[in-house]
């Protein structure tokens, strides 16, 4: 981004009035001197009397204007007006008053500088006044340097005193152009970090909206299945049609939907003090394979003709958060069970020393290769799964990536699917 272009100096609106006035009484003083001096030395410009004194009256009538509009606080022209009737009547002077020797040379270079302050401005001012000073000497009279003596060195000092004076306003008045342009900088530099940073805080609010909205997705995703199997069981158990071996299986699976349901609840509490995480904070613990893979398979409600699990080697268990693994087998194996229709449900688990490897296939319709990257994306259900709420993968696939694992679904040889499954492990 380009920096603004600074724009030209006015002497007519210089921020402090008494500067404004230091100008135009200093234009005056330069008319009241030329007066004194044609006064002093009744010889100066002695070819052309009435001329110059007749141009000096103008000036004065000129300078006094000015003086009484300022001090007045009125309007007053525009500042290359006022260069260039300050250019016209000093080379008018010079050209009356001895051409290259007449002291009113001395005027020329108090105009550029007034004139340079306002920009550009100055070169054509400058070079304006060249041609007409080369003008005026040529066209006017060569006359003998006057006055002389100390009325000479007078008349330099206070010019001398003039551009001092000059030089000091205007270069107070670039100060303070230049701490306002500092500060405007700086308050538009602060307005931007300010807006950065309120946009920084409506994202992080955001996604801090959004991380527990998608919480209390999952939360009521996972409590649907444990609640629906406690419906059935309860009513059963109630109802008295069970056998003693079934009654026991259902109280077993009972006691493990609510403790599922109890995790679940903690994980919720987790939430509210969690980074955003939608699927909580991980507990660790030894896991018994064999163990895992009968819990999952209950609280998938897959039948026993329908199920088969294999853990090896034969006793093995991991270290890992059982609430997490249970919730992420139980996902596929729904799933699988869902979309197999009656076919088997295969669960298989192995046991590594630093890693588990599981595996969930299923003999359904599966999913076209270019589908199978996209069931895990949150609300997406493909295939033969529209109509869900396609939340199931996209909690399994958050799981995962929480434990640093890594979830890959792939088509089956003969049909269905394969959710092949790595979580990384390690001993206590």
């Amino acid at each position: 981004m380009s920096a603004p272009k600074r724009p030209p100096l006015d002497f007519n609106n210089l921020g402090d009035p008494r500067e404004q006035q230091v100008v135009v009484f200093v234009r005056a003083a330069v008319v009241l001197s030329w007066g004194l001096l044609m006064l002093l030395d009744p010889q100066f410009a002695a070819a052309h009397r009435t001329a110059a004194w007749t141009l000096l009256a103008i000036s004065m009538a000129y300078a006094g204007v000015l003086v009484f509009w300022r001090v007045r606080d009125l309007w007053l022209p525009p500042t290359w007006a006022v260069s260039l009737v300050d250019s016209a009547l000093t080379l008018v002077g010079c050209a009356l008053t001895g051409g290259a020797n007449s002291p009113l040379v001395a005027v020329l270079p108090l105009i550029v500088i007034a004139a340079g302050l306002g920009g550009r401005r100055g070169y054509v001012v400058a070079v304006g006044l060249g041609a007409g000073y080369t003008l005026a000497i040529t066209v006017g009279e060569l006359a003998p340097a006057r006055p002389a003596g100390w009325q000479y060195g007078a008349w330099w000092t206070g010019y001398l005193l003039a551009v001092a004076v000059l030089v000091e306003v205007f270069s107070r008045m670039l100060e303070r152009q230049f701490d306002a342009a500092a500060r405007s900088r700086a308050a538009a530099m602060a307005e931007h970090e300010a807006l950065l940073e309120e946009r920084d805080l409506r994202e992080r609010l955001l996604e801090s909206q959004h991380a527990r909205q998608d919480g209390l997705r999952v939360i009521l995703h996972e409590f649907r299945t444990p609640v629906a199997s406690m419906t059935v069981l309860s009513r059963d158990l109630a109802a008295g049609s069970l056998a003693a071996p079934a009654a026991a299986t259902a109280l077993s699976l009972i006691s493990a939907h609510s403790e599922h349901l109890r995790d679940m609840l903690d994980n919720l509490a987790d939430l509210a003090i969690a980074d955003g995480s939608p699927v909580g904070r991980p507990r660790e613990c030894r896991v018994v394979l064999a163990e895992l893979a009968d819990a999952v398979l209950d609280a998938a409600a897959i039948p026993p003709e329908r199920r088969a699990a294999t853990v090896e080697p034969a006793g093995a268990s991991v270290w890992s958060d059982p609430q997490r693994l249970r919730r992420i087998l139980t996902n596929l194996a729904e799933n699988a069970a869902r979309h197999s229709s009656r076919g088997p449900v295969e669960l298989h688990l192995t046991g590594h020393p630093d890693r588990l490897v599981a595996q969930v296939r299923d003999r359904g319709p599966g999913l076209p290769p270019d589908q199978l990257g996209e069931v895990s994306r949150k609300y997406v259900s493909l295939g033969d799964r529209r109509g869900t709420a396609g939340l199931g993968l996209w909690i399994v696939a958050q799981l995962v990536s929480g434990m640093n694992g890594q979830l890959t679904l792939s088509a089956r040889e003969g049909g269905g699917l394969t959710a092949h499954l790595e979580i990384p492990v390690v001993e206590p």
